[in-house]
């Protein structure tokens, strides 16, 4: 019997509907995955990184560990798709036994989690992808540390940013005495004339709340962007 020609209409409709949905099916395969977050120490001595999204954004999940030193110390994070921004805190001296609270409690550290610290801020998913990205030396020091991105597109501005010198073995920069110059586990306040010499030092830092890096930055849609302490100077993080 012939097919009328309303059933014929809605076998087409049909049809089309499919291939709309298929077409959604693999746009969406086709989609970057979110961009990553690694972190990986390479000092000689523990990490205890602190990852916290700024206001209005949503938290990234196990941010909140010890990293061993000597590149023991080594881990990989998803941030959230879209937009996203927050800061990667350098804290030391932390004490995790779990004597005095749960296994899911931050441990207490001599740093705190508040500065003088090296402090990384990290943005993606901006304008037509843009990301950015900085080592914040304002409130003051105490570990080296960069920002390098990987996996991005050929001709973008994405140099490996921050500070490989450990300003804390720089008696001009980082004095044993004087207030506000040493913080806990021979961190460095940026007091007085320290932010002059910390810029001198490290030029690819931000030391004021108007700063910028020398070297500047247009870095869109990296995969990658990694936090590196005490990386080895004038050798910038590979992204392997």
């Amino acid at each position: 019997m012939a097919t009328s020609s309303k059933t014929q209409e809605a076998l087409a409709l049909m049809a089309l509907a499919m291939l709309v949905t298929n077409a959604a099916v693999a746009a969406d395969d086709a989609s970057p995955s979110c961009p990553r977050l690694t972190l990986h120490n390479l000092c000689p001595y523990p990490v205890w990184p602190l990852v916290t999204a700024n206001a209005g954004y949503p938290s990234v999940a196990g941010t909140d560990s010890r990293l061993n030193g000597n590149g023991e110390g080594l881990v990989t994070m998803a941030l959230p798709q879209g937009a996203w921004s927050g800061r990667v805190v350098a804290r030391t001296g932390c004490a995790d036994d779990g004597m005095s609270c749960d296994d899911n409690c931050s441990p207490q550290c001599k740093t705190g989690n508040t500065p003088p610290v090296t402090v990384a801020q990290v943005s993606v998913g901006g304008s037509g992808g843009l990301a950015e990205y900085s080592v914040s030396l304002v409130d003051g020091f105490n570990v080296p540390m960069v920002v390098t991105p990987c996996d991005f597109a050929a001709g973008a501005q994405c140099p490996t940013l921050g500070c490989a010198v450990d300003l804390t073995q720089d008696q001009e920069c980082c004095p044993a005495a004087g207030a506000g110059a040493r913080a806990p586990e021979g961190g460095c306040g940026a007091a007085g004339t320290e932010a002059a010499l910390f810029k001198n030092r490290c030029p690819d830092t931000r030391t004021t709340s108007t700063d910028v890096e020398a070297t500047p930055q247009n870095c869109i849609a990296p995969g990658e962007l990694k936090v590196v302490f005490c990386p080895a100077r004038d050798c910038p993080p590979s992204c392997n």
